[in-house]
Formats: C-alpha cells, sequence, structure tokens
C-alpha cells in the first residue's frame, strides 16, 4: 500500500514540474521567445503562445526585446515594424447524425425516345470526428533597433529597463 502512495507522489510531483512557463525560450520552433540579429544594431524578435490573447503575446515580445537590448549593452529600443500572426484550426468535437435526402435519376428508353425522371430518395448519415478540440496559435513579431543615451521622443521608442520592470512575470512566492 505505502508503495502505491509513492508512486502516486512521484508521478504527482513529475507532472508538476513538466508544465512549463509561458515566458521561455522557444525549443526548435516551439512556443516562446527567440531572435535574429540582422545586423549590429537590429533584430527581429518572436514570440510564439498557445491561444489568442494578442495583448499577452505582444507584451512577451517586447519584453524580450528590453532583455535583449539590456543583454547586448544598449539602453533603449525602437520599434521598427511590428506584426501579429494568429493560426487558428477549429476540429469538429461532436458526433453527427441525420437525414439528407438526395433525388435519383432514372432514364427509360423506348424505341423512338428516351425519357429521365427523379426519384427523391431518403438517405441516413452519421460522423464521428476524432479529435475535438480548438487549437490556436499566436505570433507577435516585433523589429528593433537598439540604442544607447538619450531615448529618441517617438512613440514608438521604449526605455528597455522600464519595460522589463514593468512586464517581467512576477515570481509568487
Amino acid at each position: 500500500m505505502k508503495s502505491k502512495i509513492m508512486l502516486v507522489l512521484a508521478v504527482l510531483i513529475m507532472a508538476g514540474c513538466a508544465s512549463q512557463p509561458d515566458y521561455r525560450q522557444a525549443d526548435k520552433g516551439g512556443f516562446g521567445y527567440n531572435e535574429s540579429k540582422l545586423s549590429d544594431t537590429q533584430y527581429r524578435v518572436h514570440f510564439k503562445a498557445k491561444g489568442t490573447d494578442k495583448g499577452k503575446a505582444m507584451d512577451y515580445a517586447m519584453l524580450r526585446a528590453a532583455e535583449l537590448t539590456l543583454l547586448e549593452g544598449y539602453d533603449w529600443f525602437v520599434v521598427t515594424d511590428r506584426e501579429t500572426l494568429v493560426d487558428k484550426e477549429t476540429v469538429q468535437t461532436t458526433p453527427t447524425a441525420g437525414f439528407s435526402q438526395r433525388y435519383a435519376r432514372v432514364t427509360d428508353c423506348g424505341v423512338l425516345t428516351c425519357r429521365t425522371s427523379y426519384h427523391p430518395t431518403s438517405q441516413f448519415e452519421t460522423g464521428v470526428f476524432v479529435g475535438g478540440s480548438q487549437k490556436s496559435e499566436i505570433e507577435s513579431i516585433l523589429s528593433i533597433e537598439l540604442g544607447k543615451g538619450p531615448r529618441p521622443t517617438s512613440a514608438t521608442s521604449f526605455d528597455a529597463r522600464e519595460v522589463r520592470e514593468n512586464l517581467q512575470p512576477k515570481v509568487e512566492e
């Protein structure tokens, strides 16, 4: 009995450790962030998430842009381009059943002519669909340019420290 309880506890602990946070580095095109260096001061930042929360995806892309700016030794960044992609796939979730009506064509030919007539027929149809879920992915893509010193006054420039402080996930104690 004790060994069964220990086994159940071990499985629960491992399951808890297996869950991953939303904000993380993407692994092989998976969910999370990644970036591409375009030049010494220009990057493209991607954040891909499950669901359709555009705000959350954009916040995490901005957070990664701020972290990257600070890692590279810069103070601020300017967003030069932004794009949000939503990929949504809906799969039938319930079995279906019903009747449909079709028409059968009958052609009778005699010695001189042929006559075609249509007769209604009923058909019973069923469908069972495997799956049953709605899958959605959202990706936020930012093109940024890094800078030092006084920050430009444009609406698309951001102080990297401020962005990081405001958007980093809060750690619960």
